[in-house]
């Protein structure tokens, strides 16, 4: 069996919005790969992004995998943007498309002001807190101007910690990064100009770089695919895209996202 792994390349797909769960099954993967002494991994990226601590322990997972000699190459698919590059510059080599939806790098945090709708309902409350700013962002009233300094420089913290991953990632220097990591989208073939990526390919050409680097024949090493359980929720329930649609938006309220949305 252990012949057979190592004659193989794992294949993980990250599809949708990363969250938590997506987290959690990478990790575990990650850590049976390496226990297993897998000789190399292919990272599908499918995402538009996600929540910045997540993507940070992701992107930790693969440099672990990489300091076991297990060859990384990310693939990029029809949108690897924001924290999907976040992720994806973890990997050893970075494969796009030439139409794949790619950049976005930059950090953006959202609340809702609901007070005019609350006034017509006839919906108030009363806040009893610790201090001044322990219900920022809430969604009765607007922010004060105090309060959006403390968010201001929480995402540019956030957006400086991005910049320095995807600069050591891609060997670039921080203010080449910065130069165009201001929220923009690029496509794959613009992201090789930039150096955001290493070839322009498919997930067909990943597998056979992936083989090279792992000293594989390509014409044999194939895929084995690594995919998380359904939740319970979309078995049992239709329509569990709209009730997981919902839980997203309840808890990424108020968290700074790497996320690009169409």
């Amino acid at each position: 069996m252990l012949w057979r792994k190592k004659q193989k390349i794992a294949l993980v797909e990250v599809t949708g919005a990363i969250a938590g769960p997506t987290r959690k099954f990478l990790l575990e993967t990650f850590e049976n790969l390496q226990r297993q002494k897998w000789p190399a991994l292919v990272l599908r990226i499918d995402s538009p992004g996600g929540v910045v601590g997540d993507c940070q322990e992701i992107h930790a997972g693969l440099q672990r995998l990489r300091a076991h000699n297990i060859r990384t190459v990310a693939s990029f698919g029809n949108i690897s943007a924001s924290g999907g590059v976040y992720i994806g510059v973890g990997a050893e080599k970075i494969v796009s498309n030439p139409g794949t939806i790619t950049g976005s790098i930059g950090v953006i945090l959202r609340g809702n002001n609901l007070e005019k709708l609350l006034e017509r309902l006839g919906v108030s409350f009363k806040t009893i807190k610790s201090g001044p700013f322990k219900d920022i962002l809430g969604f009765d009233r607007p922010t004060t101007p105090e309060e959006e300094v403390i968010l201001q420089k929480l995402i540019d913290s956030s957006y400086g910690q991005f910049v320095q991953v995807v600069a050591a990632g891609r060997q670039l220097s921080p203010a080449t990064v910065r130069s165009f990591a201001d929220g923009r989208v690029f496509t794959g073939e613009q992201a090789l100009g930039l150096g955001l990526v290493d070839r322009l390919g498919t997930l067909e050409d990943a597998r056979r770089w992936a083989a090279e680097l792992a000293g594989l024949d390509p014409e044999k090493a194939k895929f084995q695919v690594f995919k998380p359980a359904k939740p319970l929720v979309n078995r049992l329930l239709p329509g569990s895209t709209t009730l997981n649609w919902l839980e997203q938006e309840l808890t990424w309220r108020g968290l700074p996202l790497w996320l690009w949305l169409p």
